[in-house]
């Protein structure tokens, strides 16, 4: 019953399951998000399976019968997991496999004695339900769910209820699981399961930064990634995680900002989220550069499975971390940030290798705060900048190019807050989008029609391979860029007067 409202490309027919453990002397349960998405209606991509007998005993064949891979991820206690790369629909027929399609994987868990002295142990009461693997089909199956803890009450009540006050101290990565729950499911957290996580909110650093990095990143992903943050915030656990942020509270600011650096970091995420959501009945949001090809850059999986959106997000509430340390006033009264984007860039660095973000990602993120004035940098007044300045911009950024304008654009109107003056923001928002389609074009024709190569240079000067080469045509893609030069012959002779 339950894959006829969850029938999707990662869900197995659970005929399948149910026949297997009818045959065997074993008993086995769903439990945990499979069953309580099931009762939500929302998509299924993994099951997670407890059973009487360790599942490294009957695992494998189980597997084999799947169409399967059987893996064992721990002997004590034991667990085991199952992945399938092939799906069935609800007649049990192949569907055609595409490699883009994630497996379905099966978690396969023990339970000792009773499966309810197992529910009452579980972290949360929406997690803390049973069904039996011979009842899912039954047209009835929600009638014979087994839960001790009233789950279901809390489940459509929309609350996160923790099943003890112990559950943080046995497991502090819980604190962040409840945040993430909650986000991902559209629930509050109940009043006192609160007041439990702030009380227990130091724990957070005794969890590894890998289980720290999944969670955080999985509560930036999701839409109102600043309303979480103002959560985690509350209950004192976003500044255990990035200790950084803690200085930026109250730190003020020029009055071309509206808002403290805490705030405007807050804030500076929520605009990076809208305005790469092509927002276009919206008459702010709306004046951000986008296209259908948008949406599919921002969705690319960059570090650690997520996404370009999620990590320019990340870089949103990074990208002033540095202003306390930095803060100074010069003769004149003003107040200055000098180097915070530098300053900013190696903070991040350091925060970011703690918790485990990938090379790849951690890169993104530091170069992006490094270069996050450059593109209004370019912008003087009212004028386009020149064909050079944006070609130098996209040469050294390379593919971080379009995603720095984007977060120069969210810091833009999270400065301005309230105080956003439409005209204004039209016209810098016109001159961005401006930078943004010229660079785009001048690299991808650099990229592909060549005016002269290495090659070219050497046997026309007579020169030898070295430095001076990539210097020659770094120059003469330049002169190209600003409209200087279109053919070789303009290029051998630029490059025989700079020689």
């Amino acid at each position: 019953m339950l894959d006829r409202h969850n029938r999707n490309s990662a869900f197995i027919n659970l005929t399948r399951l149910s026949s297997y453990f009818s045959i065997h002397d074993c008993s086995a349960y769903l439990v945990g998000g499979c069953l309580r998405d099931s009762l939500l209606n929302r998509p299924i991509h993994d099951l997670d399976l407890t059973t009487s007998e360790s599942p490294h005993r009957f695992g494998p064949e189980l597997a084999r019968a799947l169409g399967g891979t059987y893996v064992n991820l721990n002997s004590q206690p034991d667990i085991g997991r199952i992945i399938i790369k092939t799906t069935f629909d609800l007649e049990e027929s192949p569907l055609n496999y595409d490699e883009s399609t994630p497996p379905l994987t099966i978690d396969l868990s023990e339970f000792s004695g009773e499966i309810t002295d197992n529910l009452i142990t579980r972290d949360f009461t929406v997690d803390s339900m049973a069904l039996n693997i011979l009842d899912c089909q039954n047209p009835e199956w929600r009638g014979f769910i087994l839960d001790p803890l009233n789950g279901l009450q809390d489940l459509f009540s929309k609350k996160i209820r923790s099943t003890s006050h112990s559950i943080f101290i046995a497991d502090p990565g819980r604190l962040l699981r409840a945040v993430r729950l909650a986000a991902q499911l559209g629930f509050v957290i109940e009043p006192d399961t609160a007041m439990n996580i702030k009380t227990h909110a130091a724990l957070i650093k005794r969890v590894p930064g890998e289980r720290i990095r999944d969670e955080f990143l999985n509560i930036m992903a999701g839409d109102g990634a600043k309303a979480q943050l103002d959560v985690l915030d509350r209950l004192g656990i976003l500044c255990q995680i990035i200790p950084e942020l803690a200085m930026t509270k109250g730190v003020t600011q020029p009055k071309a900002h509206y808002w403290n650096v805490w705030e405007h970091l807050l804030h500076t995420v929520e605009t990076a989220e809208l305005i790469t959501k092509g927002h276009q009945n919206s008459p702010i949001y709306s004046l951000a550069p986008w296209t259908p090809e948008s949406e599919t850059y921002f969705g690319q999986i960059v570090s650690d499975g997520h996404t370009r959106r999620t990590i320019l997000k990340l870089t949103a509430l990074l990208h002033d971390i540095a202003k306390p340390q930095t803060k100074a006033t010069d003769a004149s009264g003003r107040t200055r940030f000098l180097g915070h984007s530098e300053l900013g860039a190696e903070m991040a660095i350091s925060r970011l290798t703690e918790l485990r973000l990938s090379s790849n990602g951690i890169s993104m993120v530091s170069k992006m705060i490094e270069a996050h004035l450059r593109p209004s940098s370019m912008i003087q007044g009212t004028e386009y900048p020149t064909k050079r300045a944006v070609f130098r911009y996209f040469r050294s950024l390379g593919d971080l190019a379009v995603d720095t304008i984007y977060l120069a654009l969210a810091d833009y109107l999270a400065a301005k807050g309230p105080h956003l003056m439409p005209d204004q923001w039209a016209e810098h928002a016109r001159i961005m989008t401006h930078i943004l389609h010229l660079g785009t074009q001048q690299i991808t024709t650099s990229a592909v029609e060549k005016l002269v190569t290495g090659r070219d240079l050497m046997e026309n000067l007579n020169i030898e391979s070295g430095p001076m080469i990539g210097y020659l045509l770094n120059i003469i893609e330049e002169a190209r860029a600003a409209g200087e030069i279109s053919n070789k012959e303009q290029a051998l002779a630029l490059a025989l007067k700079v020689r």
